[in-house]
């Protein structure tokens, strides 16, 4: 079972939110990477999360160039497999990261059926997605997939299980699935994740809500938890990491 810790990068340039230099944000996210590996997590993952509003599958070539420089400069100081996942399902976008920075994997959403998600509807994409992994000579980096993913409306496809879901997205070669709840912070189902596990035969993990309540009985169905809220002052994606609480659940996971 891996632990996995979430760099939230901060704001890029272009975005709303954006306020510090190219070398400030990339220090802030090296900052973290060095938390997580003196705690011992397992993997990481670099994620744009506070460019909202997001846009929709592509993004500027400002942000794939920021993106670039922070993936190069954490997997130069950690050791352990680092992935990378640009929102909003910039998925192409964070392949072609992955192959410049040398990453080993991504986290995608919308691999396959349709959803309305907070920037609209976004259509799948496993078989363009695939090809250009093919295209750009990246088939080593992995492709870990949402099903039903968080922040989104499924009403159109209602009448497909999760479970129905979990088998498309194997059969379409994802690589790994993710189950969430249905928010930032919040825990998924530990009923769906065990159907889930049951169902495929390719790695499964947890997307959101892992506290220190729930990570013992959430580790022992799943092949992976992604961690990012509950790792920050207070359990709040947008706040520093709190070194206490990384050491937290990493004790909890060893104990």
């Amino acid at each position: 079972m891996k632990f996995i810790a979430v760099i939230h990068v901060q704001a890029l340039p272009g975005t709303p939110r954006h306020q510090l230099s190219p070398d400030q944000i990339i220090g802030q996210a090296v900052k973290e990477a060095e938390i997580f590996l003196q705690a011992g997590v397992d993997e990481l993952i670099i994620e744009n999360m506070h460019d909202r509003p997001y846009l929709k599958r592509e993004v500027g070539p400002e942000v794939i160039a920021m993106m670039t420089r922070v993936g190069l400069a954490v997997k130069a100081v950690a050791p352990l497999p680092v992935g990378i996942q640009i929102l909003a399902g910039a998925n192409k976008a964070s392949l072609a990261v992955a192959q410049a920075a040398g990453l080993d994997y991504i986290r995608a959403e919308g691999f396959v059926f349709g959803h309305v998600a907070d920037e609209g509807y976004i259509d799948s994409d496993a078989g363009e997605l695939l090809r250009y992994r093919r295209q750009i000579g990246a088939d080593h980096i992995q492709i870990f997939t949402d099903i039903k993913k968080k922040h989104s409306a499924h009403a159109i496809t209602a009448d497909v299980s999760l479970e129905e879901t979990a088998h498309a997205a194997e059969f379409f070669l994802s690589d790994g699935l993710i189950v969430t709840g249905a928010a930032t912070g919040q825990a998924a189902s530990l009923e769906e994740v065990k159907a889930v596990k049951e169902t495929v035969n390719i790695p499964v993990f947890v997307g959101s809500g892992i506290t220190d309540q729930n990570i013992k009985a959430f580790a022992a169905v799943a092949d992976g938890l992604i961690v990012g809220s509950y790792l920050k002052k207070d359990g709040h994606w947008a706040n520093e990491v709190d070194p206490e609480r990384v050491g937290r659940l990493a004790d909890l996971l060893m104990s």
